[in-house]
């Protein structure tokens, strides 16, 4: 496991893997809660939902590249734990001062039909902040059309 500090997020770890969900966030306050949605759809909705459930929070995930590590880093997350972590993210999160650990590093996040890279690191790789981050991809979200129309 690479580590840039000590978070000891294997418990969440064992949440994300038991629960077979996507996202794990474990609040300031030390409520632990389950998401199950693709990609960073549950990133965006705590972002501009609940953004109170990610201050502070300390969160494992099954994948991070640079987008969501914006993401977790504009909404003020605490730490970190990813299976597949990619260099792209690190920069964020250490600018952050966000201690993160994974099981994977890589390169970067190939799309699950493995046949190029995730749209979205392709969309964020000019952000240098995470504010910037975010404002790429909330532009990028407001784009596309709803599931199941158009």
């Amino acid at each position: 496991m690479l580590k840039m500090s000590r978070p000891d997020l294997s418990h969440l770890a064992d949440i994300l893997h038991r629960e077979r969900c996507s996202l794990v966030v474990q609040e300031a306050g030390g409520r632990v809660r389950t998401f199950s949605q693709t990609g960073v759809r549950d990133l965006e909705y705590l972002l501009d939902h609940e953004p109170e459930a990610l201050r502070g929070a300390c969160i494992a995930d099954k994948v991070i590249g640079k987008a969501a590590a914006g993401m977790a880093a504009y909404g003020g997350v605490a730490c970190v734990y990813a299976d597949v972590l990619s260099r792209s993210a690190i920069p964020l999160l250490e600018a952050n001062a966000i201690p993160y650990s994974c099981a994977t590093l890589c390169d970067e996040i190939i799309r699950a039909e493995g046949d190029t890279r995730c749209p979205l690191e392709q969309i964020v790789a000019p952000a240098t902040t995470a504010a910037e981050t975010v404002s790429l991809l909330r532009h990028h979200f407001q784009m596309r059309p709803p599931k199941g129309k158009g």
